[in-house]
C-alpha cells in the first residue's frame, strides 16, 4: 500500500512537470539565472551586477524546502538482543515514524530537524541469573529469588531477560550530499547523502515478569528441555537458539507490566521517562519520483552514553566463582532504519539545492551557441575564447579585458591602442575618433565645461557612513528629490560622481556607492540608466557622492566595470 502511494504521487507529479512544460529552464541546467524572480531581494545587488556583466557569478537563487514523513524498523543494540518484526513477540513493538523539515544552505550543506517515534523489543535465548543483589529490577521484585551464580547461598532463578523500550527523540542534523556535484552529467536520480547531529530523547523501558495470572513465569520448562538432544541446555550452544527462541516467544504473553530498572533522572518529564542528550549519525539515499516528490532509504544510528535503554546493564559472570556486582562495558543505541516520502515545498523557487549540480551552469555556458563562436577556437589570439570573446577581431598584441575587448582606460569609447589621449576627463567627453576631448585646452579640463542650467535641476552631495555603500533614508529621501527633478525635465542628463581614488579599496567604494545612487534611481524611481552619467574615483569628500546636471552636449558612459571586483565585497 505504501509503494502503492509512492507510485502514484510519482505520476502526478510527472505530469504536473509534463504539462507545466520547459519555461524558464535551457538545455542542461536547472534553472534559468537570468530570472530574476528567483533571486531574493537581499540579493538583488548582485544578480543585477551579474546582469550587466560587472560580476562573474550569478546570485543563489532561493530553493525549496523539503518536508518528510518515513516508517520503518526501530531496534536497541544493547545487552538484550533486539528482535525484528517476524521473531518479536508484537511486530507493533519493533516499529517506528518520523517527521522532518529540512532545507539547504548551499550546494552540499543542508540542516533538518527530525522528530522520531519508536518501539523496540526483545529478550535473550540464554538465562540469567546476574540480577541478584540490585533491588531495583524486576526479577527481585517479582521475588523470582536472591543471590546468585557463585554465592553459596544463591536462591536465584534464571530467567530469560526482556525489554520493550519507548522512545521519543528530537534532533537537529547537518546533512551533507555526497553526489551531486557532476562533472561528466548534469543532473541526479539519487541524492546520496551523510548526516550528523545532536539531539534529546526520552525513553521509558518495561519487562514482561509476570504471565496473564500475574504469577511468576515457569521458565524451567525451557531450561530443562532437551534441545538437538544436549542435555542439560542450560550450557546454550548456539544453534539451538531458534528452537529457544519460539518456545520463549511462545511463553510470554507480551504484556510487559514491569518497571524496568532505570535512572529517575529528569523527574519533571514523569516518573516513568529517563531524559538523555544524544548524538546521530547514519546515511542515505533519494529516488528523484518528480519535481517535487523524492523516496527516501535511511539508516540512522543514536547514541546514547546509557545502558539502561534495554533495562539491563549488569555482567552475569563479574567474578568468577564469587559473587559482586559489575556493569556491562558498552552503552545501548538505537537504529532507525526507515522509508521515507518526502515533499518539496516553496513556489518561485528552485529545487532543492542537494538535487542541482553547482558545475551545471558552467558547462552550460561554456557550450551555449554563440554568433560565430566555437569554444575550441581563438581565431583573432588574445587569449580568450571565440565562446567567450565579446569582441573577436581584436589585432594583434592588443592588450584586452577578461571580455576579450580592447582596454579602453578612460573609457571614452576608444580603445587605448587607438588613443591619442589616454586619460580623457569625462567631462571632457565625448572625445574624437583619436580619443582627443572636447576641452579647448588643460586648463579647461581641470575644471569640465561650464555646466548649463538645466530646468530645476541642482547639483548635491549624498552623504555615506565611513565605509558603507548603502544609501541610508535620508539619501533615499534627497534622491527622490532629484528624480521629481528629473522627470520634469526629460531631456536632461545627470553627472554622478564619486570620490576617493587614493587607493584601490577607495577607488572600488567610490564605484560601489555611485552605482548604488543610479541603481536606487533606475529601479526605485523608474528614470532611465541612459540619463547618467557614471564617474568615479574624483578629487573630493571621500564619503560623498555629488552630482550635478550635465553640461550641453556632454556626454559619458552610464555603466562602467568595476575597476577592482575582488574588493567588491569589503
Amino acid at each position: 500500500m505504501l509503494l502503492a502511494l509512492f507510485a502514484g504521487a510519482s505520476n502526478v507529479m510527472a505530469q504536473e512537470e509534463e504539462s507545466s512544460g520547459s519555461a524558464g529552464i535551457y538545455r542542461g541546467a536547472g534553472y534559468d539565472v537570468t530570472d530574476t524572480s528567483l533571486i531574493p531581494e537581499r540579493r538583488m545587488e548582485q544578480q543585477r551586477d551579474f546582469l550587466t556583466n560587472q560580476y562573474d557569478f550569478p546570485s543563489k537563487p532561493r530553493n525549496q524546502w523539503e518536508i518528510g514523513v518515513s516508517f520503518g524498523a526501530f531496534n536497541v543494540s544493547g545487552d538484550v538482543r533486539s528482535k525484528n518484526l517476524f521473531t518479536a513477540k508484537n511486530p507493533g513493538q519493533t516499529l517506528g515514524f518520523g517527521v522532518h523539515l529540512r532545507i539547504a544552505w548551499g550546494y552540499i550543506i543542508s540542516t533538518r530537524l527530525q522528530y522520531i517515534h519508536g518501539t523496540a523489543s526483545g529478550f535473550n535465548w540464554q538465562p540469567s541469573t546476574g540480577y541478584w543483589g540490585h533491588g531495583d529490577n524486576p526479577w527481585m521484585n517479582t521475588a523470582y529469588g536472591t543471590g546468585g551464580v557463585g554465592n553459596p547461598n544463591s536462591t536465584a532463578k534464571p530467567v530469560f531477560y526482556n525489554y520493550k523500550t519507548n522512545v521519543d527523540e528530537l534532533s537537529f542534523q547537518l546533512v551533507a550530499a555526497l553526489n551531486n556535484v557532476k562533472f561528466h552529467k548534469a543532473r541526479n536520480k539519487a541524492s546520496l547523502y551523510a548526516l550528523a547531529g545532536i539531539g534529546g530523547s526520552l525513553y521509558d523501558t518495561w519487562v514482561d515478569a509476570l504471565n496473564a495470572a500475574g504469577k511468576q513465569y515457569d521458565f524451567n520448562k525451557i531450561i530443562n528441555k532437551s534441545y538437538e538432544n544436549e542435555k542439560p541446555s542450560w550450557y546454550n550452544t548456539y544453534r539451538t537458539r531458534k528452537a529457544k527462541n519460539t518456545d520463549l516467544k511462545n511463553l510470554f504473553d507480551g504484556k510487559y507490566e514491569s518497571r524496568a530498572e532505570r535512572h529517575d533522572n529528569r523527574p519533571w518529564f514523569g516518573k516513568e521517562r529517563t531524559y538523555r542528550t544524544i548524538l546521530t549519525a547514519g546515511l542515505g539515499i533519494q529516488f528523484k519520483l518528480g519535481r517535487r516528490v523524492s523516496l527516501a532509504i535511511e539508516d540512522k544510528w543514536s547514541y546514547t552514553n546509557d545502558d539502561l535503554v534495554d533495562g539491563q546493564r549488569w555482567q552475569e559472570w563479574p567474578q568468577p566463582g564469587y559473587g559482586g556486582s559489575a556493569m556491562t562495558r558498552d552503552f545501548d543505541t538505537w537504529n532507525y532504519l526507515s522509508l521515507g516520502l518526502n515533499i518539496h515545498l516553496g513556489g518561485r523557487s528552485v529545487e532543492p539545492l542537494w538535487w542541482m549540480n553547482p558545475l551545471d551552469y558552467g558547462y552550460t555556458e561554456m557550450k551555449r551557441p554563440r554568433p560565430g563562436g566555437n569554444c575550441d577556437m581563438d581565431t583573432d589570439g588574445d587569449g580568450v575564447s571565440d565562446c567567450f570573446d565579446r569582441c573577436p577581431d581584436t589585432p594583434a598584441g592588443v592588450a584586452v579585458d577578461t571580455h576579450g575587448c580592447p582596454v579602453d582606460t578612460d573609457g571614452d569609447g576608444v580603445p587605448d591602442f587607438k588613443d591619442k589621449q589616454l586619460i580623457t576627463p569625462t567631462e571632457c567627453q565625448p572625445s574624437d575618433a583619436d580619443g582627443i576631448g572636447t576641452c579647448p585646452d588643460p586648463e579647461c579640463c581641470k575644471n569640465g565645461p561650464v555646466p548649463v542650467a538645466c530646468g530645476n535641476i541642482s547639483g548635491g552631495s549624498v552623504m555615506f557612513s565611513s565605509g558603507a555603500t548603502r544609501l541610508s533614508p535620508n539619501a533615499m529621501s534627497q534622491l527622490s528629490q532629484l528624480a521629481s527633478a528629473m522627470r520634469s525635465n526629460p531631456t536632461c542628463k545627470v553627472v554622478v560622481m564619486g570620490n576617493g581614488s587614493s587607493s584601490k579599496m577607495d577607488q572600488q567604494r567610490s564605484w560601489d556607492r555611485v552605482n548604488s545612487v543610479i541603481n536606487y534611481m533606475v529601479d526605485n524611481q523608474g528614470i532611465d540608466r541612459d540619463r547618467f552619467i557614471f564617474q568615479y574615483g574624483q578629487n573630493g569628500n571621500p564619503n560623498t557622492v555629488d552630482y550635478r546636471s550635465a553640461g550641453e552636449g556632454e556626454e559619458g558612459p552610464s555603466n562602467i566595470p568595476p575597476p577592482f571586483p575582488n574588493l567588491r565585497r569589503n
